[in-house]
């Protein structure tokens, strides 16, 4: 979709519902106020429009570049799921409890299923902030230093915890069942298929647990089948089992 001035919120929003998100940022109102063009809202909350069209236009164009993952050295794949994947979900969490709320709120007369998609939405948001907690201050430094240790020759302390082995099987742990909580939601959902008169913030609101469970597995790929496998062998090295 080529993007212009002249091009109303609503209109673009319905080509590519993730520009929703920022539309949001700048407060700018896509569902009820969703008529006016780019210019009026740009000139009503004093917004560069330049800035935002650039914004708009990496939305359309999207991510299409790969990584070799199993490649990187683990301390540096600890902190890219850090900084990536655990800074995704803290960011977009609260946004989509908005419009899980919103939703249910409005909606949830008609579409009862929204009213329990936002219950668990709030139920796995709260369990993955404490699993991400746990995962930055006490599995992925050691993870680092097991990293940084093998890359020095340096011996490394056993960690209170005994092995890797032990935070590792929690997490898994609690990775299934946020990818079952996230089941429910997308079978509830239809799959994320909002019904055909269903407003922009309905539609903005699959959309957004459709990426955000994407995102999830992708996390959870990294850690799973990548970062913990590796974090137990090279903790062998060390002697610790």
């Amino acid at each position: 979709m080529t993007i212009t001035s002249e091009n109303t919120i609503g209109e673009v929003v319905t080509k590519n519902i993730k520009t929703a998100d920022i539309f949001k940022k700048y407060g700018i109102d896509f569902c009820c106020g969703g008529g006016i063009t780019i210019k009026k809202a740009c000139e009503k909350h004093q917004i560069d429009y330049l800035q935002l069209q650039h914004e708009l236009l990496q939305a359309e164009e999207g991510n299409h570049y790969s990584h070799q993952y199993d490649t990187w050295e683990l301390d540096y794949l600890a902190a890219h799921i850090e900084h990536v994947h655990h800074k995704y979900v803290a960011t977009n969490t609260p946004i989509i409890q908005q419009y899980a709320a919103k939703v249910a709120k409005v909606h949830g007369h008609h579409y009862q299923e929204v009213i329990k998609i936002n219950d668990l939405f709030n139920e796995v948001a709260k369990e993955l902030a404490a699993h991400m907690k746990k995962e930055e201050l006490i599995l992925f430094p050691f993870i680092k230093k097991l990293a940084i240790a093998s890359k020095n020759n340096e011996k490394i302390r056993i960690p209170y915890f005994g092995t890797v082995n032990n935070p590792i099987k929690m997490m898994e742990e609690e990775h299934e069942n946020a990818g079952e909580i996230l089941k429910q939601i997308k079978e509830l959902s239809n799959n994320y298929n909002p019904p055909k008169e269903a407003c922009n913030t309905f539609r903005a609101l699959y959309a957004k647990l459709e990426e955000f469970e994407n995102d999830l597995h992708q996390h959870i790929h990294l850690e799973n089948n990548i970062l913990f496998p590796k974090a137990i062998v090279l903790e062998q090295k060390f002697g610790i089992h």
